[in-house]
């Protein structure tokens, strides 16, 4: 059991709270409540000190400016998909239908995806082709920094102790943009991620490619970007066939591991081929 519980109703009250203590913060629960089960299960200490940031008003609004969209820290999964945001977030929409089932999506929260910090969170492929940011909230002020720098390794970030993540900021894209994800597990729904792709490419008035944002999940302690990938699609007719310009080098960046989901070899072999489908899927759809 914790030690301690406090339940902040502003996010003023929550800054003067957090750096007092270490503290776990609560937002959907869809990860403390099973990583606590399982503590105490096997006679391990759970969280000791919980912040509970649900009941602070105006965190989970999903909000347009003229350059970007802000996404509260408690925007749920099912927000999301049905906030009406533009075609190109599409990858994002589509990770979120493989997190858990609808109990755990109307739940989960986006920040909570990647504050965790697991290699295999479904969010985090999708928000680094689509170059989010992460806003962080302390008694002494505001800091944005990009998602890339934010996730340090395998549940870590670099949040700091007195910080609070409080929104996820996406720039705007061009109506020519659009985006897609893909994923492999050892079945359909209700699994964690053997290999995960996001693509986003965003094309000119000619229809060739000049934006390009590629990005792997659960085969590197950080979901991966591949830039070489990235620049040999610049230029590209957008409805070619762009799973051909995929090879095997371009997947440098990853460094995938054996473990009782995949081998190392299988997880590199499918990224591979997801990156090539949702490539296809793109190319497809400009026809």
């Amino acid at each position: 059991m914790a030690r301690s519980f406090e339940r902040p109703k502003t996010l003023a009250a929550a800054l003067e709270i957090l750096p007092g203590r270490d503290w776990t913060i609560l937002a959907g629960g869809t990860d403390i409540y099973p990583a606590a089960a399982q503590a105490f299960a096997w006679g391990r200490p759970g969280p000791a000190h919980i912040l509970d940031v649900s009941a602070i008003a105006g965190l989970g609004a999903i909000e347009e400016t003229p350059d970007e969209f802000r996404i509260g820290c408690l925007a749920t999964w099912t927000q999301i998909a049905e906030a009406g945001l533009p075609g190109w977030f599409d990858c994002l929409r589509l990770a979120g239908r493989e997190v858990g089932g609808a109990q755990i999506q109307n739940r989960g929260t986006l920040a909570g995806n990647i504050c965790n910090a697991s290699p295999a969170a479904d969010g985090v492929p999708a928000l680094l082709a689509l170059d989010a940011r992460v806003e962080l909230c302390s008694a002494a002020g505001k800091r944005v920094v990009s998602l890339t720098d934010f996730i340090l390794g395998n549940r870590r970030t670099m949040r700091r102790c007195n910080e609070l993540v409080t929104a996820i900021v996406v720039p705007k894209r061009s109506p020519n943009a659009r985006s897609t994800f893909r994923k492999l597990g050892v079945r359909r729904y209700l699994v964690i991620s053997i290999t995960m792709a996001a693509v986003l490419i965003e094309t000119g008035e000619d229809g060739r490619i000049h934006h390009a944002r590629i990005a792997v999940g659960a085969c590197s302690e950080v979901a991966a970007r591949l830039p070489a990938l990235e620049g040999a699609l610049i230029g590209k007719a957008a409805g070619g066939r762009l799973g051909d310009v995929v090879e095997d080098h371009m997947l440098a960046p990853l460094s995938p591991i054996d473990d009782v989901r995949a081998s190392a070899a299988y997880r590199r072999k499918s990224a591979l081929v997801l990156v090539r489908r949702a490539l296809r899927d793109l190319s497809e759809g400009a026809r």
